[in-house]
């Protein structure tokens, strides 16, 4: 009798992100595909853990990956975003929030230092809107640009 192969089991992953405004810049963190060879961003955030809310969540990871507390957090929306990153199929439900630093000094930095859930590195800068208006890269989750030129946020 062969052996069966094991199916992946998919599953749906509840994000919460923060969109930070500095003029008409947000800060994005840098992601590379490596099979699409593409670079893309999106904002700071993650996964939500079982019986935390979207803003608890948003105030958990920045602290957690940037070591900077953010305040005055707003609602702003929820994107669903099916994608294929490294050519596997992923599915999120994103809950959107507007938020601002704690740490004003944060705001006059270029590029923030973080790292994500298995400890790599990454850099997060501050991308004008225009610069995912004009296809430069892409915006994840999908719809985010459109959700901020449509007036969301700050």
């Amino acid at each position: 009798m062969a052996k069966s192969k094991k199916k992946k089991r998919s599953r749906i992953r509840p994000l919460a992100l923060c969109v930070i405004r500095h003029g008409d810049a947000i800060l994005v963190s840098e992601g590379h595909d490596p099979v699409k060879q593409q670079t893309f961003y999106r904002p700071p955030g993650g996964g939500i853990e079982f019986g935390e809310t979207g803003q608890q969540t948003v105030v958990r990871e920045l602290m957690e990956e940037m070591d900077e507390a953010v305040t005055d957090l707003r609602y702003i929306g929820t994107l669903e975003n099916i994608f294929t990153y490294n050519g596997e199929t992923g599915h999120e439900i994103c809950l959107i929030y507007d938020g601002i630093f704690v740490n004003e000094a944060v705001y006059s930095r270029e590029t923030l230092e973080g790292t994500d859930d298995n400890d790599s590195l990454y850099t997060a800068r501050w991308l004008p809107l225009d610069y995912f208006r004009r296809g430069e890269a892409p915006l994840y989750p999908d719809g985010l640009l459109d959700l901020l030129l449509t007036g969301a946020g700050r």
